[in-house]
């Protein structure tokens, strides 16, 4: 395959890279990455060990020295360049990230578009990591708050998106004046060093120390609890399941260290009686089955009021019986596999289990075979009716599974229903009443991190914070603000008079 050749990635790829040099250890296994596309051996990657673990880590921490000391805008125009690095290489890397883990071409070539994005994002941020001036109480006094970086900033991301997650973080960090550490997932890491070989160009480049960027491709039982448990981390940035949050917050937590978590979500549309069907079905189709169903912003329910409830499944049910599955590299085909194995029977499980629960599967639900379907990854999508309260209904599914659920009154008995799960990432309302727009937005609507009126659960832009509340974690990546989360905060007060005036007005005289 060209592309893999382009790239720089090798039939076999070692494990650690501190963005100049790669390490050579082979002792800790070897890692398979097999396409869901077709069901063959991409190439593999030797496991890295414990010491190449100490060996980045100690390059890390000289490279901050360097890096930190650098001006933010001299920082942002290396991230620039990683920008312009990416736009050259963005045909073969969107091929390799759709190959590897099975997402749409279009949808592969987006998420590299989506790393140019964060890079020109980054490089405006690079100039303006403001803090604020307070008035003093005191006379002759002047106070500020200002940001300074923490150091190692390590992103461990999630097999769904193989290199635009770690670009959220990686970039905004860099700028910030922290070096950073990559720990991507085991299921797609041919992407991981194909992008390491693109940063290492960049900082050969401009000659810069080795440290900066980092990749560490191990076992988390091994490599990634060292990470957690490591107090020369000061940050750790992960996307993951509900259950490996959970596991690792209280970790970093145990250490006063700091955590950015970006976990599961259970989104919902709801559609009221006023929504706009020729704007809402094909938003719903879109993030019920884009990327096979398996973002954390995919559609998983839809709350439907009862008068317009057949109308929407019937239009769902022919919007789906047009669902062309196959390859993602063609691009008439909407859906392609699942990641691996695991996550098919993961899928029939959930499908078995809205059924045991009372649920009815309305259409798809089966496991494709025969020729184009080597893989045993590829299925069909599908619709069930169910209730809210269901046990499977309360948890993410990661696969084209789409739930409705029918409720009757105003909108706040759907927002109610909404509410009623543990996660809070996506949400979205299709309505034209001024309303129950509002309603949806304000204190007493959805309790998600984010919320839509009219457009979908899934595709957040890049200039907002991303991120949500509950189990999904509450840390936020991406823009607005969210520069700050990778800086410590630091308050400022000088006094420029001969005086020595105590706030609250104390008096102390000696």
């Amino acid at each position: 395959m060209d592309f893999l050749k382009t790239l720089g990635v090798k039939e076999k790829n070692f494990g650690s890279s501190t963005g100049l040099e790669w390490g050579a250890s082979t002792d800790q296994g070897e890692l398979k990455s097999v396409s869901p596309v077709t069901g063959e051996l991409i190439g593999s990657v030797y496991l890295a060990s414990e010491a190449d673990y100490e060996n980045v880590i100690a390059k890390a921490q000289s490279a901050f020295h360097v890096w930190r000391q650098m001006p933010g805008p001299k920082r942002g125009e290396i991230v620039r360049q990683l920008g312009m690095k990416f736009r050259e290489y963005k045909d073969p890397l969107g091929h390799l990230v759709s190959f590897e883990m099975g997402k749409s071409l279009q949808e592969g070539l987006g998420e590299v578009q989506e790393m140019i994005d964060i890079c020109d994002l980054a490089v405006g941020q690079s100039r303006q990591m403001y803090g604020f001036t307070m008035h003093s109480e005191r006379p002759e006094h002047r106070m500020y708050d200002q940001y300074h970086p923490l150091g190692i900033v390590t992103t461990v991301s999630a097999f769904n998106f193989p290199v635009a997650v770690w670009s959220w973080n990686a970039t905004l960090a860099a700028v910030c004046g922290n070096v950073n550490l990559w720990k991507p997932s085991s299921k797609v890491p041919l992407s991981a060093i194909a992008v390491q070989n693109l940063v290492q160009e960049v900082l050969k480049e401009n000659d810069l120390p080795e440290g900066i960027f980092n990749l560490m491709i191990g076992r988390g039982s091994t490599i990634g609890e060292k990470m957690l448990h490591d107090k020369r981390i000061p940050l750790i940035s992960i996307t993951g399941s509900t259950r490996v949050g959970q596991h690792a917050a209280k970790i970093i937590a145990g250490r006063f260290g700091k955590s950015i978590l970006e976990l599961g979500g259970n989104n919902a549309i709801i559609l009221t009686e006023n929504a706009n069907l020729k704007l809402a079905v094909p938003a719903i189709v879109f993030g019920a089955v884009g990327t096979a169903g398996q973002r954390c912003t995919s559609t998983r329910r839809i709350i439907v009021h009862e008068s317009i409830y057949k109308k929407v499944k019937s239009a769902l049910t022919k919007a789906y019986s047009g669902m062309k599955i196959g390859s993602p590299m063609e691009a008439s085909n909407h859906m392609g596999p699942l990641i691996d194995r695991d996550a098919v029977n993961m899928y029939l499980d959930a499908v078995k289990a809205v059924e045991e629960q009372g649920g009815k599967i309305i259409c798809g639900g089966e496991v494709l075979s025969g020729k184009g379907y080597e893989s045993g990854c590829y299925v069909t999508p599908a619709i069930a009716e169910v209730e809210n309260h269901y046990a499977i209904v309360q948890e993410e599914t990661f696969a084209p599974l789409l739930y409705l659920i029918k409720y009757e009154g105003d909108v706040s008995n759907a927002i109610a229903l909404h509410n009623d799960v543990v996660q809070g990432l996506s949400s979205a309302i299709f309505t034209d009443n001024l309303q129950e727009a509002e309603q949806f937005l304000s204190c007493r609507g959805s309790d998600c991190g984010i919320a839509n009126v009219n457009i979908g659960t899934s595709g957040a832009e890049i200039g907002g914070a991303f991120g949500g509340e509950k189990e999904t974690g509450g840390g936020r990546e991406s823009g607005s603000d969210a520069w700050k989360a990778y800086m410590r905060r630091q308050t400022n007060t000088i006094n420029y008079g001969t005086e020595l005036p105590l706030a609250q007005g104390i008096k102390f005289d000696i």
